[in-house]
Protein backbone atom coordinates (compact mmCIF):
# COMPACT_ATOMS: atom_id res chain seq x y z
CA UNK A 1 0.00 0.00 0.00
CA UNK A 2 1.74 3.48 -1.19
CA UNK A 3 1.65 5.98 1.27
CA UNK A 4 1.10 9.84 0.67
CA UNK A 5 5.07 11.26 1.27
CA UNK A 6 3.08 14.56 2.80
CA UNK A 7 1.48 12.99 5.20
CA UNK A 8 4.63 10.56 6.11
CA UNK A 9 6.28 13.82 6.86
CA UNK A 10 3.42 14.99 8.74
CA UNK A 11 3.22 12.06 10.77
CA UNK A 12 7.01 11.52 11.44
CA UNK A 13 6.93 15.68 12.24
CA UNK A 14 4.28 15.25 15.14
CA UNK A 15 6.06 12.28 16.85
CA UNK A 16 9.54 14.57 16.72
CA UNK A 17 7.30 17.15 18.29
CA UNK A 18 5.81 15.06 21.06
CA UNK A 19 9.80 14.53 22.34
CA UNK A 20 10.35 18.29 23.14
CA UNK A 21 11.10 18.29 26.59
CA UNK A 22 11.09 14.27 27.07
CA UNK A 23 13.59 12.21 28.81
CA UNK A 24 16.98 12.66 26.77
CA UNK A 25 17.94 9.60 28.74
CA UNK A 26 15.28 7.77 26.98
CA UNK A 27 14.72 9.70 23.79
CA UNK A 28 17.92 10.42 21.23
CA UNK A 29 15.16 13.58 19.53
CA UNK A 30 14.61 14.52 23.58
CA UNK A 31 18.30 14.51 23.56
CA UNK A 32 18.94 16.22 20.13
CA UNK A 33 16.31 18.85 20.62
CA UNK A 34 17.28 19.30 24.27
CA UNK A 35 21.30 20.01 22.88
CA UNK A 36 19.92 21.80 19.81
CA UNK A 37 20.24 23.31 17.69
CA UNK A 38 24.22 22.55 18.08
CA UNK A 39 23.72 18.97 17.63
CA UNK A 40 21.24 18.75 15.08
CA UNK A 41 22.94 21.13 12.66
CA UNK A 42 26.26 18.77 13.46
CA UNK A 43 23.97 15.59 13.08
CA UNK A 44 22.65 17.09 9.95
CA UNK A 45 26.41 17.34 8.36
CA UNK A 46 27.20 14.48 9.33
CA UNK A 47 24.43 12.70 7.16
CA UNK A 48 25.01 15.12 4.62
CA UNK A 49 28.10 13.96 4.26
CA UNK A 50 27.21 10.15 4.51
CA UNK A 51 25.05 10.66 1.86
CA UNK A 52 27.21 12.22 -0.72
CA UNK A 53 29.56 9.30 0.43
CA UNK A 54 26.94 6.64 -0.57
CA UNK A 55 25.79 8.55 -3.73
CA UNK A 56 29.81 8.77 -5.01
CA UNK A 57 29.94 5.03 -4.52
CA UNK A 58 26.64 4.17 -6.43
CA UNK A 59 25.50 2.39 -3.55
CA UNK A 60 21.62 2.73 -3.79
CA UNK A 61 21.00 0.68 -0.60
CA UNK A 62 22.79 3.27 1.48
CA UNK A 63 21.77 6.06 -0.73
CA UNK A 64 18.53 5.65 0.50
CA UNK A 65 19.26 4.80 3.80
CA UNK A 66 21.45 7.98 4.32
CA UNK A 67 19.00 9.88 2.64
CA UNK A 68 16.41 9.10 5.05
CA UNK A 69 18.69 9.76 7.88
CA UNK A 70 19.26 13.00 6.68
CA UNK A 71 15.65 14.05 6.15
CA UNK A 72 14.82 12.54 9.87
CA UNK A 73 17.64 15.12 10.96
CA UNK A 74 16.43 17.66 9.01
CA UNK A 75 12.63 17.57 10.66
CA UNK A 76 14.42 17.66 14.18
CA UNK A 77 15.86 20.92 13.16
CA UNK A 78 12.79 21.92 11.49
CA UNK A 79 11.13 21.36 14.90
CA UNK A 80 14.01 23.16 16.91
CA UNK A 81 12.50 26.36 14.80
CA UNK A 82 9.29 25.82 15.34
CA UNK A 83 8.87 24.59 11.65
CA UNK A 84 6.44 22.22 9.76
CA UNK A 85 7.56 19.91 7.05
CA UNK A 86 4.40 21.09 5.26
CA UNK A 87 5.70 24.42 5.05
CA UNK A 88 8.96 23.12 2.96
CA UNK A 89 6.59 20.83 0.74
CA UNK A 90 4.30 24.45 0.24
CA UNK A 91 7.74 26.37 -0.80
CA UNK A 92 8.65 23.21 -3.30
CA UNK A 93 5.42 23.50 -4.66
CA UNK A 94 5.63 27.36 -4.92
CA UNK A 95 8.19 26.64 -7.38
CA UNK A 96 7.80 23.70 -9.20
CA UNK A 97 7.52 25.18 -13.00
CA UNK A 98 10.02 27.57 -12.12
CA UNK A 99 12.93 27.69 -13.80
CA UNK A 100 16.12 27.32 -11.24
CA UNK A 101 17.94 30.06 -12.95
CA UNK A 102 15.48 32.66 -13.02
CA UNK A 103 14.39 31.52 -9.22
CA UNK A 104 18.12 31.51 -8.17
CA UNK A 105 18.29 35.00 -10.07
CA UNK A 106 15.02 36.10 -8.30
CA UNK A 107 16.46 35.79 -4.78
CA UNK A 108 19.49 36.95 -5.10
CA UNK A 109 18.22 40.36 -6.13
CA UNK A 110 15.64 40.08 -3.01
CA UNK A 111 18.45 39.80 -0.88
CA UNK A 112 20.03 42.73 -2.62
CA UNK A 113 17.38 44.90 -2.09
CA UNK A 114 17.33 43.80 1.45
CA UNK A 115 20.75 44.62 2.13
CA UNK A 116 21.71 41.20 2.72
CA UNK A 117 23.92 40.41 0.57
CA UNK A 118 27.23 38.40 0.98
CA UNK A 119 30.67 39.68 0.07
CA UNK A 120 31.25 37.12 -2.10
CA UNK A 121 27.64 37.72 -4.04
CA UNK A 122 28.11 41.49 -4.67
CA UNK A 123 30.99 40.92 -6.51
CA UNK A 124 30.03 38.05 -8.61
CA UNK A 125 26.28 39.56 -8.57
Amino acid sequence: MQKDAASILARLADIIDSRRGGDPERSYVARLLAQAPDSVLKKIGEEATETVMAAKDGDRERIVAETADLWFHCLVMLSHFGLRPEQVLAELDRRAGVSGLEEKALRKALRRESGNVSPPEQENG
